[in-house]
């Protein structure tokens, strides 16, 4: 058997397929690689490596019935022969792979992709309406129902046309963006400019006199649309985050329509051509003839028709009858990434058909596919009891609820309920029978298995969430266990502290010594830290400073890669930035500022030479760091960003003063 055959038998007999790593390991391991060389090879950390085949060993002695190792994996197999069977087993495999190439339902749908649906007449009525001078589209849709597909075709027709276009999408502006409406109109502005690959010249026509809509009207107008020859399609995404902060809605909105009313009068108005895609309706005050969204074309995406769930089952290669596909829909309805999820996992796993009968049965449980999923809404509802509780009345009525608008718009927004009207229903049968097993109304969860959940959770967006280099938890993980803990910290009034911890002039490092330097640097201080902080909660004396029991715990953070946190005392270690780590932990601020000085002290220690040519006035000729603590007890009212602006601020105190320091 070669190792080309011994994968394909793999990926065609295993339930669960094989990883791309799983694949690497074998392969490598084949050559005679050893686990540190693999390590490098995948960039990851040796104990993963270790793990994962160890589990890839069990399976192949259970395969061949003998014991098989490392050392002589490929002796072994190189002996062992395909039979009929198996040499079939590959054979269909190859064959449905070939016949299908599947794609998993994440993110907008691809321009090529096959997968596509489209729902008739809302393309044509689209790129029809696109093509009016000073145009306004507004598509409006519950979360994953296709907008971002559809915005990709939108955007495609028009650079077909000719059109100049920009996609700015208001999930991905900072916090800070919004602290006001000119700050937030700038911001605006900038982006354009960038997208359109323009120099930014706000000063130019910024005028604090005027106010920022007017300076803003007038920088729309006498430089970037005056710059285009052809006219601009420009895409506001997520609107829904503006809704969230009622003063800049309130003004926004109304100014994204004078834009549209003066195309009526002012010729190089009709250059723009606007595209609003949200996901709820506005609650901010605002007059019906201020709002962009009664005039132009709405499109409301509708779920998929049964003709449309049998277009694409036979797309992904199944040829179904009438009552397959009405099946899928009595349990998903025509959700489009449901619907996708079921097609794909059907033909999945290695091309061969699976029982559509077993996954309903098991659709609604911890064993379906959508598990996973549906595990993030729990997560969200834990987070909003009162959103959990409304939810509750939707799945345990018969017919249908009427919510407070507020929350029944953010239900429908997140794809949970139907609204027509104010009647809410649930947007289908699964999440009625999911949710059922997990929500309470008297105490909106069930602590233990919510508790399970998160746990699950965690070490699901471990994973994903994991920074290569330094084998810790990167800034999207580090987020999601910022609210989690702070959720905790305030249920049970304890203090949760964070460490910010900045490399001093790494960039000139980087810059003076190389990438392959900089990184090595940042390896050595990562595990720097993660020793510290297992020394200073490991030490008794330590541990009394913040009256905790030593029996509590001994496992702490872990210096071996991939192990980032530490459940037993809730502790996580995340490379914050490029060259910035934050430690979150349940201690006091007297303990956070210990930790805090032991890894100056630490890395200080380490020796890291450092010497940059005509650059004077640096703290030491080594590498240093500069660290900012925070620490407060949380309460459910505050946002967790209160602390990280605080630790942040600190830090900038830290390198103001001199560098190589703590901050409180």
């Amino acid at each position: 058997m070669t190792i080309d055959e011994l994968v394909l038998l793999l990926k065609a007999s295993q339930a669960t397929g094989l990883t791309t790593l799983q694949e690497l390991i074998l392969r490598f391991s084949w050559e005679g690689k050893t686990y540190t060389n693999i390590a490098d090879e995948v960039h990851y950390g040796e104990e993963r490596v270790k793990k994962i085949a160890a589990h890839l060993w069990q399976v192949l002695s259970n395969f061949c019935k003998e014991p098989i190792h490392k050392s002589n994996f490929r002796q072994t197999l190189e002996n062992h022969h395909l039979s009929e069977a198996h040499q079939q087993l590959i054979k269909e495999f190859n064959r449905a792979a070939t016949a299908i190439s599947l794609e998993f339902p994440s993110g907008p749908v691809s321009l090529n992709s096959r997968f596509y649906i489209p729902r008739p007449p809302i393309e044509e009525l689209a790129y029809a309406e696109m093509a009016e001078p000073g145009s306004v589209i507004c598509i409006k849709a519950p979360k994953k129902m296709g907008k971002s597909s559809l915005v990709l075709r939108l955007l495609a027709h028009a650079n077909k046309q000719g059109f100049r276009t920009v996609i700015l999408d208001f999930q991905q502006a900072d916090k800070a963006v919004f602290a006001s409406l000119d700050k937030f109109l700038r911001w605006f502005c900038a982006n354009v400019s960038r997208e359109l690959q323009l120099e930014p010249k706000l000063n130019d026509y910024w005028d604090e006199d005027m106010g920022s809509k007017i300076s803003c009207s007038i920088y729309f107008q006498k430089y970037l649309l005056s710059a285009l020859s052809s006219p601009l399609l420009l895409v506001l995404n997520e609107v829904d985050w503006v809704f969230e902060y009622q003063e800049i809605a309130g003004e926004l909105l109304p100014l994204v329509r004078s834009w549209h009313e003066q195309a009526k009068r002012v010729e190089i108005w009709q250059k723009l051509r606007l595209v609003l895609v949200y996901s709820t309706e506005i609650l901010v005050p605002i007059k019906l003839t201020q709002s962009p969204f009664n005039i132009g074309l709405t499109i409301n995406l509708p779920p998929f028709t049964k003709e449309q769930v049998q277009d694409l089952a036979q797309r992904h290669g199944l040829d179904w009858t009438d009552k397959d596909a009405d099946s899928l829909m009595a349990m998903v309805g025509g959700n489009p990434y449901l619907v996708r999820l079921a097609l794909y996992q059907l033909v999945g796993k290695g091309g061969l058909k699976g029982d559509l009968g077993q996954l309903l049965q098991q659709a609604p449980t911890e064993a379906g596919i959508y598990n996973e999923y549906l595990k993030q809404y729990v997560l969200a509802l834990q987070d909003e009891p009162e959103l959990g509780d409304a939810f509750y009345e939707v799945i345990n009525t018969t017919n249908y609820v009427k919510l407070e608008p507020r929350l029944a718009y953010k239900l429908q927004s997140i794809g949970l309920i139907n609204l027509e009207g104010d009647r809410s229903t649930p947007a289908c049968e699964l999440y009625r029978l999911y949710f059922r097993q997990y929500l309470k109304k008297s105490e909106h969860f069930n602590n233990t298995h919510v508790e399970r959940l998160r746990q699950e959770n965690q070490q699901f967006l471990f994973l994903s969430s994991l920074d290569e280099l330094t084998q810790l938890g990167n800034r999207r993980y580090f987020q999601i266990y910022l609210q989690i803990e702070w959720q905790n910290s305030a249920r049970e009034n304890t203090p949760v502290s964070l460490i910010l911890c900045d490399i001093d002039y790494f960039k000139i490092y980087n810059k003076t010594y190389g990438r392959s330097a900089g990184d090595e640097c940042l390896r050595q201080i990562a595990n720097t830290i993660c020793n510290c902080v297992k020394h200073s909660l490991s030490n008794s004396t330590f541990l009394s400073s913040r009256n905790m029991n030593h029996s509590t715990g001994s496992a702490f953070v872990s210096t071996q890669k991939g192990d980032f946190r530490d459940e037993s005392n809730r502790v996580l270690v995340a490379r914050y930035g490029g060259e910035e780590f934050a430690i979150l932990a349940q201690i006091d601020v007297t303990a956070a500022m210990d930790i805090a000085e032991y890894i100056r002290e630490q890395v200080k220690a380490l020796g890291i030479k450092c010497e940059y040519p005509n650059i004077g006035g640096l703290p030491a000729a080594v590498l240093t760091v500069s660290l900012g603590v925070a620490s407060v007890i949380p309460v459910i009212e505050i946002e967790p960003a209160t602390l990280v602006n605080a630790a942040e601020e600190a830090l900038n105190q830290a390198k103001r003063k001199g560098r190589d320091r703590v901050v409180v």
